[in-house]
């Protein structure tokens, strides 16, 4: 299936301008931002765009101010680069960039505030709880039940994650997502995992995800090769255009812009579950909007010539 109308305007290349490819940062995604910056910066040249790469330091204020560039393709993962931080940065600068801006982003990258906007608007998502401290540990069994998932409320890439079947097994697992800041557990969705993908209000293919390990966990998106990427899904007619409508629905409740990706389950009473929001998806030869993309018709030089493109497309809007 080809979705024609992503396919990217020809005179991009010529209208893009010089183009800064924001990658590293300080977060504890800084390796995988690396990465898929790279790459995202090799398509760019490859297609003759004038595009470079900055590494985000500690010192991004200086860095920003100082940024000689006509547009920004934020390929920032985790803290400074999806919760805003670096948005506000670039509109004071007035640059143009690429994904959604300081509210969604700030939104979106703390899951606490992401499921609190998502329950609000009668969107299904796992019951959740934030853990202040070990002594919260024990009403969290009672308020949620066996299994459940404790995770860090600012950090992607399901670092700092764990499963819990044990009540022994919380406080450990406390600790471990701790270590990132704020906490929350979620009750344990036993079903089937999907991600799926959204590019300029078009929603792509839907992948459906399946591992050995726990959970797809940061060695089962990055490093592990028994990972299986499904695409088509495999659901029917109707409950793939129920999923499309759920990430419709969450984009726009959320305030999304441009591009990114949303994690979805269904469990077994076949009921869609939106799990998190993902504003600056990776761009690896793992990841999963590269792969979306290419199910619609795109290439990955394609795809981050799209990208350019949405930008144009929100300074023309300015």
């Amino acid at each position: 299936m080809i979705f024609k109308d992503l396919l990217p305007s020809l005179d991009v290349v010529t209208k893009s301008g010089r183009v800064a490819v924001l990658m590293g940062g300080t977060s504890a995604e800084r390796e995988v931002s690396l990465k898929s910056g790279s790459f995202v910066l090799q398509a760019l040249k490859k297609a003759g765009v004038d595009a470079f790469a900055v590494d985000i330091q500690e010192n991004m204020l200086e860095q920003i101010q100082t940024l000689e560039a006509d547009r920004v393709l934020n390929i920032l993962h985790g803290r400074g680069g999806e919760d805003g931080v670096v948005q506000a940065l670039l509109e004071v600068k007035g640059l143009p960039y690429v994904g959604s801006g300081i509210k969604a982003s700030a939104v979106t990258m703390d899951k606490l505030m992401t499921k609190r906007l998502l329950q609000g608007a009668g969107i299904q998502t796992p019951v959740f709880l934030e853990i202040v401290d070990e002594e919260d540990v024990a009403k969290v069994v009672d308020l949620i039940g066996l299994p459940l998932i404790v995770k860090p409320v600012n950090e992607g890439s399901s670092i700092g994650m764990s499963k819990v079947e044990r009540t022994e097994s919380l406080i450990p697992a406390f600790r471990l997502a701790s270590q990132y800041g704020t906490v929350m557990a979620e009750s344990w969705i036993e079903g089937e995992e999907y991600t799926v993908a959204w590019l300029g209000g078009t929603v792509l293919p839907a992948i459906k995800l399946e591992t050995p390990h726990q959970f797809y966990d940061y060695d089962a998106k990055y490093q592990a090769n028994d990972t299986r990427y499904i695409c088509p899904c495999g659901l029917d007619k109707e409950k793939e255009q129920q999923l499309q409508d759920l990430v419709t629905r969450t984009v726009d409740i959320c305030d999304l812009r441009h591009w990114g990706r949303v994690d979805i389950m269904m469990d077994e009473q076949g009921i869609f579950q939106v799990i998190e929001v993902n504003t600056v998806p990776g761009m690896t030869d793992h990841s999963l909007v590269p792969m979306a993309a290419n199910a619609a018709g795109l290439d990955f030089q394609q795809l981050v010539l799209k990208l350019v493109e949405l930008s144009l497309e929100q300074e023309i809007a300015a």
